[in-house]
């Protein structure tokens, strides 16, 4: 893992955002998240430098969309943002979380 996703799996693990069960790299079908919540269907990718390239943007599109149909929510992040601004990263995380639970009601 890199620094970053260490420090986004610190957070997640043991239950610490709102008691919801985090793995990491957990296989969904084809592919392998992050860090993803069955209980939310709630996928969070650390993204580096290289997510910006074509190839991978399109490889991410396509990604995303399978997820979305499988009914998964993806929040992806910035290595950088979780590198430099680690408050605006865990909103995003508990916003993501909160809407997912709004959305389960």
């Amino acid at each position: 893992m890199t620094v970053s996703e260490q420090r986004l799996w610190n957070w997640l693990r043991n239950r610490t955002f709102g008691g919801f069960k985090f793995r990491r790299q957990a296989p969904v079908g084809r592919y392998v998240l992050d860090f993803y919540c069955p209980a939310l269907k709630l996928a969070i990718e650390v993204d580096g430098q290289h997510h910006q390239t074509p190839w991978m943007a399109e490889y991410d599109d396509a990604r995303a969309l399978y997820l979305q149909a499988q009914g998964i929510e993806v929040v992806r992040i910035a290595n950088e943002l979780l590198a430099t601004d680690s408050l605006t990263a865990e909103q995003v995380l508990q916003h993501a979380i909160v809407a997912r639970c709004e959305g389960r009601s």
